[in-house]
């Protein structure tokens, strides 16, 4: 089913298109078509959209019938645009090509090469002293045969716990603990995504998250994301979750990645109350949750508003503390749960027991850990985003008040050009295609604060360089496909 976009809402999304960068003298339609390209481009305004009739469209503009129907005629003549007669019209890409996204990865023993393409910190100090403490109590384990398909109680409670310090009651029986919270959403996934069902994203998102939902072989429907907070629009995503009705949308709220954005609270009470009364589940990504800077107060969880169990929170140690420590977890109803380990048991019956027991003594110094966390990257942050206005002035970047990355809009749609010429001087790229489907984005660039201040500088200033020449032809070298975290 699709999207229907009606006349105001697209309105809002085109902003003061008048105002759009363009040829002297442009007629009015062409700079209409023009900006509802670049909404296609951003990812903004989703493939496969449905748009306002001509006259509703004029009217939220408040300008001419005419100039609307000359408008997308030209949306049609370049391929953004397919209509039927007395069906409406539709967004698409020229010839319906998909444009290809290129993040590329070298060997990992390069070791001049800046690694922007992974969103992750190195360890904390304090986990050697968490591993050697964990390895102690192991012995009380090991008169057992050692899996926990829900995870050691131990752990289950200190996250149920974590959970109730935010406001949200929860016990032991509504904790999973999983191998990262990617195993996490892909047995939601599992559980409630029957191959072809329809899912709803935001665009940009979490690649990962696209690519389990590409192997569930689900339908995707995207709602964009703005680069202004909140970054979500109301409107739209609420009505989009009515007109599409998914089996599940997948939400990060909390400093969303790839944007920063952090969902309001009044939004997140009626993203619940919506998903409820459109047969929808919600699956909400808390990855990023405990990672506020400047003092940034974060909501309550989504879940706080659930009352029909239809909010399923997933979150892991991976972002707050160090991704080579597999741990993740599910909060759901506690039969979900249950029905959730049925699923997991065929694929690998159990977490480690000893990995779980250091995330439990590194969730017991948590409040020291996370703190310096937040001081190191602040300072990362200011440091590129210092670095951005010196080199890259004419690049545009939210400041996030959480999380790891920037999500920068670049000066034209050259991400995946830059990221391929940037791996020849050193520096990895995630381009903004890979966030989000059919090529779009390509305006867009992630750049995680996860790296030393003085690599972070070092990384701007080689993009920088390649960006001024990046016009110039070049030979084309082939690389491997990245992963990106």
């Amino acid at each position: 089913m699709a999207v229907l976009v009606r006349g105001q809402q697209l309105a809002r999304l085109l902003g003061q298109w008048h105002a759009l960068p363009g040829p002297r003298r442009q007629p009015d339609y062409g700079a209409l078509a023009g900006a509802v390209r670049g909404l296609l481009a951003d990812g903004r305004l989703p493939l496969g959209a449905r748009l306002p009739a001509e006259r509703d469209l004029a009217e939220a503009l408040a300008i001419s019938r005419t100039t609307v129907t000359a408008a997308y005629r030209e949306l049609r003549d370049s391929g953004h645009l397919a209509s039927r007669r007395g069906a409406g019209s539709w967004t698409r890409l020229p010839a319906g090509h998909r444009v290809a996204s290129s993040g590329l990865w070298t060997p990992q023993d390069d070791l001049d090469m800046i690694d922007l393409g992974c969103a992750a910190l190195s360890a904390p100090a304090e986990l050697v002293a968490a591993a050697r403490a964990a390895a102690e109590d192991l012995p009380r384990y090991l008169g057992g045969a050692g899996y926990h398909p829900t995870g050691v109680a131990e752990l289950r409670e200190a996250v149920a716990a974590a959970y109730v310090a935010r406001g949200l009651p929860t016990c032991a029986d509504q904790i999973m603990i999983t191998s990262g919270t990617q195993q996490a959403l892909d047995l939601v996934l599992r559980l409630g995504v029957p191959v072809g069902e329809r899912v709803l994203v935001e665009s940009p998102t979490y690649p990962n998250a696209l690519a389990a939902l590409a192997a569930r072989r689900a339908r995707i429907t995207t709602h964009g994301l703005g680069a202004a907070d909140p970054g979500w629009d109301a409107d739209l995503l609420l009505g989009t979750l009515r007109q599409v009705r998914p089996r599940l949308a997948y939400v990060i709220p909390d400093f969303q990645n790839p944007t920063g954005h952090l969902m309001p609270v009044d939004l997140r009470e009626r993203l619940v109350a919506t998903a409820h009364a459109a047969g929808a589940d919600l699956v909400v990504d808390e990855s990023f949750v405990d990672l506020p800077l400047d003092g940034a107060a974060v909501p309550p969880p989504v879940a706080a508003f659930d009352r029909h169990a239809r909010v399923v929170s997933i979150g892991g140690m991976s972002k707050p503390y160090w991704g080579g420590l597999r741990i993740g977890w599910v909060r759901a109803a506690a039969p979900q749960v249950q029905r959730l380990a049925a699923v997991r048991v065929g694929v690998d019956m159990a977490s480690p027991v000893l990995d779980q027991l250091v995330a439990v003594r590194l969730l017991a110094d948590r409040r020291r850990i996370v703190a310096a966390r937040l001081a190191q990257l602040t300072a990362q942050r200011d440091a590129l985003l210092a670095a951005l206005a010196a080199e890259l002035p004419d690049w545009r970047v939210t400041v996030p008040h959480g999380g790891v990355t920037l999500w920068a809009e670049l000066d034209g749609p050259v991400s995946s050009a830059l990221a391929r010429a940037c791996e020849e001087v050193g520096v990895r790229l995630a381009p903004g295609p890979r966030f989000g489907l059919d090529g779009t984005l390509e305006r867009f660039l992630r750049l995680p604060f996860t790296l030393p201040p003085a690599d972070l500088r070092e990384a701007v200033r080689r993009i920088a360089a390649v960006r001024y020449g990046l016009e110039r032809p070049n030979r084309t070298v082939w690389r491997e496909p990245a992963i990106i975290a």
